[in-house]
């Protein structure tokens, strides 16, 4: 596989003088046009000790305009960042949309000198590839462009290379007793790298082998690579973005005419409303047959049909568990956090379904120095710059916190779905990449929780009435969630695609019947005991 990068190819400094100037002034151009796109560049740096790999990234950044590069080399993992799952460090790091991110030592880096050294077999370090292909799929299909340099010296060749490095009085500190070891190695090294490639090299994260012994040659070979993949990206994504503008003005214009009639259509939903809760009781109990939609549609029953909705605790029933499950929460709390056990709850649900008066029951038997409540709204420029994973990521907790997401990354498979925010392939492929991400938490050792809150669409309709009524919950109610009350076949029909595609094994949905709210706010709190007690186990 790399025998095409020990030719000893060579650029004389008179025809790479002849090209620099030009090239240095399309670098800049390019990065201009991109500082306008929708994707990052993503610009991956990998191979033998010495071939140049570090002054590439530094030629980068002094021909090209380094306050749009985001450049990036790693080490050991700190303390902070091994109380993490691996992958935490380097999505936090990502590039925004319209930048270039240069990345030294960074997800290749460990597996490769753990085969080497004989501290993973074949099949842990074919897992970690996989990972990695996975991790880098994703970013692709997001829009990023991924270019991947694979610097490259034949085992002679790096041993020149080393010695003339710390020759050198300003180079020598690059040369270490860890490279003469991995140069000793070289033949394992490179059958690793060789596996890499195969496995790793896609369409869409293709590998580049570059020769790395003539330093101008691997310059131009590295920079030239660069243009002409930036260039080919922006005139690629130019013609997609034509294709999803439209699609996704057309469903705009969907939602903002929906919110136009909403005032008009009120009364007409009010009353529908009431003869629901007049012909229900406001309850709706377990349902055993499919039933038709008002267009006469089959509407298949779903997962949240299956609960009880008439489940309820009295107040002294409620008053008597909320106190013994504070305790129990409390003491397992604490266990958790001196032992490392970090916690993730998610809440998803109905609006008015009681996520909030679940999470502040639970809340108050916590020190508050040991937990955060993260709620998650539209997301904001900066988050929208990103993969829509990357603002879930960056707030993982440390070691033995507690964090509460209220709302979360399953935005993306149901409001973003049902109301048209993302593209069809956008939230099919979501539901794989959450389980992938859910299975990094849990690797890590993390408890992750996750509950859906269900309330019946008559009771939603008495709270929302409730709330109009009630000066300091008036500001809850907006148009916004009585629009969202026609469109609850879709919302079920995506929750019940959610909770099929997303309950594993390693991180189950729980399904909470919440008409009742203190029925719904003790299961939680002993839900997220049971999770606790079965972890610490």
């Amino acid at each position: 596989m790399f025998q095409t990068a020990e030719l000893g190819q060579r650029v004389s400094r008179e025809d790479f003088d002849r090209v620099a100037n030009e090239l240095r002034t399309e670098l800049l151009d390019i990065q201009q046009e991109l500082r306008d796109a929708d994707f990052p560049v993503i610009a991956v740096f990998a191979g033998v000790d010495g071939a140049g790999k570090g002054e590439s990234v530094n030629l980068i950044n002094e021909w090209m305009d380094p306050r749009w590069i985001v450049t990036r080399a790693y080490s050991e993992p700190s303390d902070e960042e091994r109380e993490r799952p691996h992958y935490w460090r380097f999505w936090r790091d990502l590039p925004p949309k319209g930048q270039i991110g240069l990345f030294l030592s960074c997800w290749y880096s460990r597996p490769i000198l753990d085969h080497v050294h004989g501290h993973s077999g074949d099949a842990d370090f074919d897992k970690h590839l996989d990972r990695i292909l996975h991790f880098e799929k994703m970013l692709a299909e997001d829009g990023a462009l991924i270019v991947k340099f694979w610097m490259h010296l034949g085992k002679d060749a790096q041993k020149r290379r080393l010695k003339s490095l710390e020759k050198d009085p300003l180079q020598s500190w690059r040369v270490g007793k860890s490279d003469w070891k991995n140069w000793k190695l070289y033949d394992r090294f490179v059958a690793a790298a060789e596996r890499t490639l195969r496995r790793t090299g896609t369409g869409q994260t293709r590998w580049v082998i570059v020769e790395g012994e003539d330093a101008r040659f691997r310059s131009l070979t590295v920079l030239t690579t660069l243009r002409d993949a930036v260039r080919r990206h922006l005139l690629e994504r130019e013609a997609r973005l034509q294709v999803i503008a439209q699609a996704r003005n057309a469903a705009q214009t969907k939602r903002s005419a929906e919110l136009a009639v909403v005032h008009d259509a009120r009364d007409a939903m009010e009353r529908a409303a009431e003869a629901e809760v007049t012909g229900k009781a406001g309850r709706r109990h377990k349902a055993s047959t499919a039933r038709l939609t008002e267009d006469g549609r089959l509407r298949p029953l779903t997962v949240l049909d299956g609960l009880d909705m008439g489940q309820s605790l009295s107040k002294e029933e409620y008053n008597l568990a909320l106190k013994q499950g504070r305790a129990d929460l409390s003491a397992l709390v604490r266990q958790a956090k001196q032992r490392g056990v970090s916690t993730i709850l998610v809440f998803e649900g109905w609006d008015a379904a009681g996520k909030g008066g679940a999470v502040r029951r639970l809340t108050a038997a916590l020190d508050a120095r040991d937990y955060r409540v993260l709620p998650f709204a539209a997301p904001t420029d900066e988050e929208r710059a990103q993969h829509y994973l990357w603002r879930f990521w960056r707030h993982m907790p440390r070691a033995g916190r507690l964090t509460v997401f209220d709302r979360s990354w399953y935005g993306r498979v149901l409001v973003e779905r049902v109301e048209g925010f993302a593209l069809p392939e956008e939230w099919m492929r979501a539901y794989a990449e959450i389980n992938d991400f859910e299975e990094q938490l849990i690797q890590q050792g993390h408890v992750l929780a996750k509950f859906w809150i269900h309330i019946t669409k008559e009771e939603q309709y008495r709270r929302f009435k409730e709330r109009e009524e009630i000066a300091y919950k008036s500001w809850k109610l907006t148009d916004e969630d009585w629009r969202n009350r026609a469109k609850w076949d879709d919302y079920e029909t995506a929750v019940n695609e959610m909770v099929e595609r997303t309950s594993t094994s390693l991180a189950p949905w729980d399904l909470i019947a919440g008409n009742d709210k203190n029925f719904t706010r003790i299961s939680v709190i002993r839900a997220v005991c049971d999770r606790l007690r079965e972890r610490l186990k």
